[in-house]
């Protein structure tokens, strides 16, 4: 009952409907926006690369908007803080390199498995200590050379579709430099939609109109997805979106509650994986924009939050309509908006593997294993660039690390 006075604002708490304005609702719609444009055709990408069937693929879409969003709506509620709920945009960019290699039953077992790394992290207090041992550097030179080749489809779907794509392109540029309070993915995938209704045909795929009622899957389990799924998906979360938004929150003079942010991120990632879906976690870069100060007063911002729950929920409510309508969009379209919904991820993670030249060498080989997309022994390239990664730069690079702070201390 306490919890549920909590929510409603019935302990001495202002009505958390009171402190809506239009900073913080703006916020939300931002954040939302920012989690259904480019995330969501990334995943159907995904769900084609691993055949799945159109049910499969709105269950997936379903579970993770919808868990995603009432995880954004409780915890705000709860602690008073703009704690924004989602799903993982690196993660899903990982799973479309590697649905192809696993069963739909086999992905969801690595999911709940890598829900419940991430419970066991938040629950034993390991958080920091895990993000200190495997190496940020090393984490973000992999995942740069898993989605290298979706950026390379880019470039050449920005060329194949110029006056979609140039025009894209130039907006999200001009974004960037001059008006840096909206997300350029945001601007840019908004003007690739205005372009391709005014000079396009599309004739919208009816396979699937009916209502798909959320129905429980029984994940399978194998040591192989474990390794090659279970284990980068919990690190990417947990370095991407969990350490981006609390650390966001702390930024901002907020005071979170680390350990059961990301232990909650774990026990709502389990319950979606039952679904069809990733992950339900605290959001990184959604939750930059609803604690950021243009969100309005501090007091207030967390209902952004609940305004981006509440909007994430209808995506996912309503993804039986949406799936076949973005499933019919043209193919260098899709890669064009992959593209947008990667590009800053791309760029920020070749910004911070080579940012530290004494893990440059384990971060190149991270890389260039990545790339290669090999499989050694049914393992598959994401685990090889992790181990060999942080091999490298644990013990091979360890004298230079040790050289380069005597140098300073000197």
């Amino acid at each position: 009952m306490d919890i549920f006075r909590r929510l409603l604002g019935q302990r001495g708490d202002t009505n958390p409907l009171k402190d809506l304005n239009y900073k913080n609702v703006s916020a939300g719609l931002v954040a939302s926006l920012l989690v259904m444009t480019g995330p969501a055709v990334l995943l159907l990408q995904a769900a084609d690369n691993g055949n799945f069937t159109m049910t499969q693929t709105i269950l997936w879409v379903f579970s993770i908007y919808v868990m995603g969003g009432v995880y954004s709506i409780l915890l705000p509620l709860y602690y008073r803080i703009p704690i924004v709920g989602g799903h993982t945009i690196t993660g899903l960019a990982f799973l479309a390199t590697v649905t192809s290699q696993f069963t739909y039953y086999e992905l969801l077992g690595a999911y709940l498995f890598s829900g419940l790394l991430i419970f066991v992290v938040g629950y034993f207090r390991l958080f920091g200590k895990l993000i200190h041992y495997v190496p940020r550097e090393v984490l973000s030179a992999m995942l740069a050379g898993m989605i290298l080749k979706y950026m390379v489809d880019f470039i050449g779907s920005v060329e194949q579709l110029a006056g979609i794509g140039g025009v894209s392109l130039l907006v999200y540029l001009m974004v960037s430099k001059w008006l840096k309070q909206i997300p350029p993915m945001l601007a840019a995938i908004t003007t690739a939609f205005i372009m391709l209704f005014f000079t396009q045909t599309l004739t919208i795929d009816s396979v699937q109109t009916a209502f798909v009622f959320p129905i429980v899957q029984l994940p399978a389990f194998n040591l192989l997805s474990f390794l090659s799924v279970s284990i980068p998906l919990a690190l990417l979360i947990l370095s991407n979106d969990a350490a981006v938004g609390i650390g966001a929150l702390e930024q901002n003079k907020f005071r979170p509650q680390v350990n059961r942010i990301i232990s909650s991120s774990g026990i709502f990632s389990m319950i979606t994986s039952f679904f069809g879906g990733q992950s339900a976690n605290v959001a990184g870069m959604m939750t930059a924009i609803c604690a950021d100060k243009e969100a309005g007063p501090r007091e207030k911002r967390y209902m952004g939050a609940v305004v981006s729950g509440v909007i994430t929920i209808l995506f996912g409510v309503f993804s039986y309509k949406l799936v076949p309508l973005i499933s019919s969009l043209p193919e260098a379209f899709v890669s064009i908006l992959i593209g947008f919904a990667l590009i800053g991820v791309f760029a920020n993670s070749l910004y911070l593997s080579f940012s530290n030249p004494t893990m440059k060498l384990g971060a190149a080989f991270s890389f260039i294993i990545a790339v290669s997309n090999i499989t050694v022994f049914h393992v598959g390239a994401p685990v090889w660039a992790l181990l060999i990664g942080t091999f490298i730069t644990r013990f091979i690079e360890k004298d230079t690390r040790k050289d380069s702070k005597e140098t300073k201390a000197a």
